[in-house]
């Protein structure tokens, strides 16, 4: 009886990776989103538009700038573990909010009616605007927000504002509708829907902090609402962001790939907005945003690597993506991680290793078993650079450990020279120091040693003898059966081309270990095959 598979290629599916262990081919899926609902995080100006931004000039807003940096850990972390679709929020005022003057106040009608009268009808620009900040703080609060969009004439006052050849009225104005994007009520984003065209029309003006808050205004209307994303399409958003894409300016490129984002991770996305994206020039500036260098900037870097994701992930035409050099880009950005770990210059890293990794790993399931052979990814410093990768997880970001261990799966699966690497790089004994970690982690590293085994003799004779025998049999002990599983696999590869290793496992009460998962009816046909086999193996010995 033999029940070997083949070694394979497991694209890590959304939102975590679950290893599908005896598919000889799993394609990625995009998953729902998070039933939890959305997540909202406070960007303040100057401290959140990079990782690397400098602190130094915000000391005495040291405790507001550290609570959003905490909330935008944990977004990150939220977006990473279960896709979660944030929102964003950018304000202006940081200094009165770190003073505490500018919470939400609640409006009643009769103060929102007379705000915007003051606004549109003040008798000097100073009032008209003082007018309008106190109409988008008090926008902060959700009853307010309820209030205004439910008043007649409300959402076309401040379109006609947005519209005016005041430039501070203007930006007031478009403050006032970022506020109402923030909003978790589909209606109250709908009630933005008059002033989509004219955002989408600002995006080509000249005024970068203009662009970027109707980019972040954008993106939260998308996420909220079908009926946004229907009337943006026609009204040519794709195109709008395309012209976006070659600012020179950090924060409008950080804020465009924050709208794209939203934009791509929309149910209809494969059908209605990736084709006519891929159409367009982004997918190579997302490259070029991409490529490490002197240039690159994390935070930009962060938002490109979820869109491309997301693109991905959809499998509209990765062909393309793959033409364009997606591969060997990545594979240098993953070179260049490493060498910030190398270089202690980790902070942030794993915000972009992770949508990098899982870009990698998706990659790799769409290239032809022929072509692997001849690819970048053979060289032998991108296995390095993965294990620099998964030492600094090990460290400093354990939940970020099976995105590595995927795409070290998908590299090995199809790659005897990969598996090579693995063998003369003495890669095999750190590899099994992660088995104890979790049952997920050790179901990744068996599956990886499964397609080093399946290659033939000649690999198996480097792995004997060694420390893999016995790592095995403590997993036998292990209750959880995929792992089990894993290791029966594992155990008939090893035996089939190293009879030397079935001796030595009948030797170390290796069917005693079996036992105890003979009633397991999951797992009763591997262990009748891995007990046969070794049984065969102990009576050809001379």
């Amino acid at each position: 009886m033999n029940l070997i598979t083949p070694a394979r290629v497991i694209a890590p599916p959304l939102p975590r990776p679950h290893p599908l262990s005896h598919a000889p081919h799993v394609q990625p899926r995009p998953s729902p989103r998070a039933e939890s609902g959305f997540r909202s995080v406070q960007r303040l100006r100057g401290c959140m538009l990079s990782p690397h931004a400098e602190l130094s000039s915000f000391v005495s807003l040291h405790d507001v700038e550290s609570a959003a940096l905490q909330s935008q850990d944990a977004l990150r972390k939220a977006r990473r573990e279960q896709q979660l679709v944030s929102k964003r929020l950018l304000r202006e005022d940081a200094q009165e909010e770190g003073e505490g003057q500018s919470a939400a106040v609640l409006l009643g009608e009769a103060e929102v009616q007379q705000f915007l009268r003051l606004a549109q009808r003040g008798t000097d620009e100073k009032e008209r605007e003082k007018a309008l900040v106190s109409l988008r703080r008090g926008l902060q609060h959700p009853e307010t927000q309820q209030t205004f969009i439910r008043l007649e004439g409300s959402m076309r006052t401040l379109v006609g504002l947005l519209t005016s050849n005041r430039a501070l009225l203007q930006l007031e104005a478009a403050r006032c509708l970022h506020e109402l994007s923030h909003s978790e009520q589909s209606a109250v984003a709908e009630a933005c829907l008059p002033a989509t065209s004219y955002l989408l029309t600002y995006l080509s003006g000249h005024s970068s902090d203009f662009i970027e808050l109707c980019l972040y205004t954008l993106g939260n209307l998308i996420v909220e609402s079908e009926a946004v994303r229907k009337q943006l399409l026609p009204q040519g958003i794709v195109l709008a962001l395309t012209a976006c894409i070659q600012s020179p300016h950090v924060a409008v490129l950080e804020a465009l790939g924050y709208a794209l984002s939203q934009l791509l991770q929309a149910k209809e996305a494969p059908e209605q907005i990736i084709p006519s994206l891929l159409d367009s020039s982004l997918p190579q500036h997302m490259l070029r945003l991409l490529q490490p260098g002197p240039k690159l900037n994390l935070g930009v870097a962060v938002e490109f690597a979820w869109c491309l994701h997301y693109i991905i992930c959809s499998q509209v035409n990765n062909a393309m993506l793959l033409a364009h050099g997606a591969l060997p880009t990545l594979a240098m950005l993953l070179l260049d991680l490493a060498g910030a770990v190398q270089r202690m210059d980790d902070v942030g890293l794993e915000l972009l290793a992770c949508p990098v990794l899982r870009c990698l790993s998706n990659l790799l399931t769409e290239v032809p078993v022929e072509a692997m052979e001849q690819m970048e990814l053979r060289d032998e410093r991108v296995l390095a650079a993965l294990f620099i990768l998964l030492q600094f997880f090990l460290q400093k970001q354990p939940t970020l450990l099976p995105e590595g261990l995927w795409l070290l799966n998908n590299l090995t699966a199809n790659s005897p020279t990969v598996c090579t690497s693995l063998l003369s790089l003495d890669l095999i004994e750190p590899l099994l120091q992660l088995l104890p970690l979790s049952n997920v982690i050790s179901v990744l590293v068996l599956t990886v040693l499964c397609n080093v085994v399946e290659k033939g003799p000649a690999y198996c004779q480097r792995l004997w003898p060694g420390p893999l025998l016995s790592c095995l049999l403590n997993t036998l002990v292990l209750s959880d059966t995929e792992v089990v599983g894993q290791s029966l696999e594992l155990l008939q590869l090893l035996f089939l081309y190293q009879p030397e290793a079935a001796q030595a496992f009948l030797q170390q009460s290796g069917l005693q270990a079996l036992e105890r998962h003979r009633e397991e009816a999951q797992l009763q046909d591997r262990i009748l095959a891995l007990q046969q086999t070794a049984i065969h193996c102990e009576l050809q010995k001379p």
